[in-house]
């Protein structure tokens, strides 16, 4: 199902086995090859980064009609998400990110919201530009019309395990986007992590935006807001932080372009 197209990159929900496969060998390339994860046996032998949510979520793919692969000529994968429905989550293993954050305050209080966590985002190195990111946001914006979300929310990562390394940018964070008291979600007591946070006052505001992984900063572009605390995740090598995506608070110039770039326009 196509979501959007721009220019020659199409983002659509993967239709097949064989896509699905083709997008988590993407996310393998990327989070266990480039980056610092650590595979069982089983993700090195088949060289896909999957588990057993994967079989639940819609997986969302950019794909390049300029860049042709195989003997069938098929567009190649150049960028992936996923997408978890509460509908889908309630009614089997709930969410991927609960293990790292405690969400069922957010979800009791706002449980009349449409609610989607969005996962496992990854594009190649070639592709890591704004044409790209912008085709993964018209993407979610179409997908969450069609399937009436209100509300985004996911793990974005720092890479690395010591949360020190990004101690000015966390605590830019926490002081700057931080999640309203009634949408703020913290990490599970148990596995939370420690971070000593600068004051409001040592934070060289520009230079800490600069330095930000560009996902963070894309969401926080559309009005993102920042769940407390933060989660260290051995297995991948990062330091993730709660996102909090609020369709409805987007700025009005993004809301508009995605209008026009798809057609759709959400209800409320």
């Amino acid at each position: 199902m196509t979501l959007a197209r721009i220019g020659s990159l199409e983002v659509r929900v993967a239709m097949s086995a064989s896509e699905v496969r083709k997008a988590q060998e993407l996310r393998y390339k990327v989070f266990y090859e480039e980056m610092s994860a650590q595979p069982d046996g089983r993700t090195r032998r088949t060289k896909r980064d999957a588990d057993e949510y994967d079989p639940l979520c819609d997986h969302i793919i950019v794909v390049d009609h300029e860049n042709l692969q195989g003997m069938a000529g098929r567009p190649k994968i150049v960028g992936t998400y996923r997408a978890l429905r509460s509908d889908v989550a309630l009614a089997s293993n709930g969410f991927y990110s609960a293990a790292e954050f405690d969400l069922k305050p957010m979800l009791a209080t706002h449980w009349q919201q449409g609610f989607c966590e969005v996962g496992r985002s990854c594009v190649l190195p070639e592709y890591r530009d704004k044409r790209t990111m912008e085709a993964l946001w018209v993407g979610l914006w179409a997908y969450a019309v069609l399937h009436n979300i209100d509300v985004f929310f996911g793990v974005a990562s720092f890479e690395g395990t010591q949360p020190d390394e990004h101690q000015e940018a966390l605590s830019y964070l926490r002081h700057y986007c931080q999640a309203p008291k009634e949408w703020r979600v913290s990490p599970q007591p148990e596995v939370a992590g420690e971070l000593d946070y600068l004051p409001k006052d040592e934070i060289d505001q520009r230079a800490v935006i600069k330095k930000l992984p560009p996902l963070i900063k894309g969401y926080l572009r559309i009005g993102a807001y920042i769940g407390d605390g933060i989660f260290v995740d051995k297995q991948f090598g990062t330091t993730d932080v709660m996102i909090i995506t609020l369709l409805d608070q987007m700025p009005e110039r993004y809301k508009q372009h995605f209008r026009n770039l798809t057609g759709l326009d959400r209800k409320n």
